[in-house]
């Protein structure tokens, strides 16, 4: 066997590996193959803040490129808001808001694979959550109006949307029995607590 080739060999290989030291082993985790999660906790989501700015790449990166951005205006209450859309295929996944040139204001999540950091998601029953209404419910309006919206008891920061079966009127909210068995259909995230 000639050693001389290995030799002279060796200091190019330590120094090709020189180039790689910010290399990290953990991320061959096949965990780590199709990017990173996102999360709702009581300071944003994923990586959105209170301090993150209403634009495009900021917003991306916040949701670890995970979507495709889509983004309007709207109004709300009279005001101005700029909104972007975290899209997978054809379908909305989360809706980002704020005033224009501003920062997030408002993170609506629609992705059923998003998770609460307290382990509530879409589908999560009322049951797993509260006991009772009072206190933490309120009625929804506009898009979501016939729903009941509750502050979620971890953070006032995180509210879910619920919905379900009631026949009664639409300007009560249901009896707590009736509620037992609606399902959270939206989670949001409010920079401002409720």
């Amino acid at each position: 066997m000639n050693i001389r080739p290995l030799l002279l060999g060796l200091p190019l290989l330590l120094t090709g590996c020189s180039t790689i030291s910010n290399f990290s082993w953990s991320s061959l985790s096949p965990f780590n193959w199709f990017g990173k999660s996102v999360q709702v906790s009581a300071k944003g989501v994923g990586g959105i803040n209170a301090e993150t700015p209403m634009v495009e790449t900021a917003i991306g990166e916040g949701l670890h490129n995970n979507y495709r951005m889509r983004s309007g205006m709207a109004t709300s209450k009279g005001q101005i808001i700029s909104y972007y859309q975290a899209m997978r295929d054809s379908d909305v996944k989360l809706v980002i808001s704020g005033e224009p040139k501003g920062y997030v204001q408002r993170v609506e999540v629609l992705d059923a694979k998003v998770a609460t950091e307290w382990g509530s998601n879409l589908g999560t029953p009322f049951s797993d959550l509260f006991s009772k209404a009072y206190g933490a419910c309120k009625l929804t309006e506009g898009d979501d109006a016939g729903h009941v919206e509750c502050v979620a008891p971890q953070s006032r920061h995180v509210s879910y949307i619920f919905n379900g079966k009631w026949a009664g009127p639409q300007d009560i909210i249901p009896p707590d029995d009736t509620l037992q068995g609606w399902t959270v259909s939206k989670i949001i995230w409010y920079a401002k607590a409720q």
